[in-house]
């Protein structure tokens, strides 16, 4: 499998954190999203991925070669492929608790503040970086905040965002958060999910996933 992606990516890191729990063997195919304009962009990667995303997941078993694109659909092709260790529950309402959590983050939170977002409103709507950093936090602050109150209030919650192993809630927590960290959002009010999230990072398939971690990373 080669994975096409980029170190400060969420969806990407989301990708490396699932293929590390899995032991699934991998290579990486840098996508940097800045450089050059942005690779992602160019006619070479776009061959591959027609949206120009990341990231990208490459499955070839030698006779034939698939793309598989969205990092949620590669973690589940992942989950089913390989079923052990489960990032999903086994009972169906706990599995609709952590594919809610995973869906809150990476449809409702990321989207909104991802790269191309930022670069729209600086482009075309002429912001500001000030401007832009204080969208990026009213977004976060927003979907952290009722994350935070579910974290809170559900006896589900362990250690982790289920119990006491990891899932696909916390595949997709971590890298919001570490995104959050980067930007210099303040978390003391959010102590359930730093509490979760740092206790992830000591996890060995968490801790390999970090952006700075990765072969693309800038010095």
């Amino acid at each position: 499998m080669t994975l096409h992606g980029y170190f400060r990516s969420s969806a990407s890191f989301r990708v490396r954190i699932a293929l590390n729990l899995k032991g699934i063997p991998y290579h990486q195919a840098p996508v940097h999203l800045v450089r050059n304009g942005g690779e992602q962009l160019l006619a070479a990667y776009r061959a591959i991925n027609p949206d120009g995303l990341v990231p990208s997941l490459v499955c070839d078993d030698g006779a034939t070669s698939t793309v598989l694109t969205q990092s949620l659909a590669i973690i589940e092709y992942l989950e089913e492929l390989y079923p052990t260790p489960a990032l999903l529950p086994p009972s169906s309402l706990d599995r609709a608790f952590v594919r809610s959590i995973a869906l809150q983050i990476a449809c409702e939170i990321h989207p909104i503040a991802n790269l191309r977002v930022q670069k729209y409103l600086r482009s075309e709507v002429g912001a500001s970086e000030a401007q832009k950093e204080a969208w990026y936090r009213h977004w976060i602050d927003l979907g952290f905040a009722a994350l935070e109150t579910r974290f809170s209030s559900d006896s589900r919650v362990g250690s982790f965002v289920f119990g006491d192993k990891p899932s696909l809630a916390d595949v997709c927590l971590v890298p919001q958060v570490w995104n959050a960290r980067r930007f210099e959002i303040p978390l003391h009010s959010y102590p359930s999910i730093a509490r979760i999230a740092d206790h992830a990072m000591t996890h060995p398939a968490f801790a390999a996933a970090e952006p700075s971690k990765q072969p693309d990373a800038d010095a």
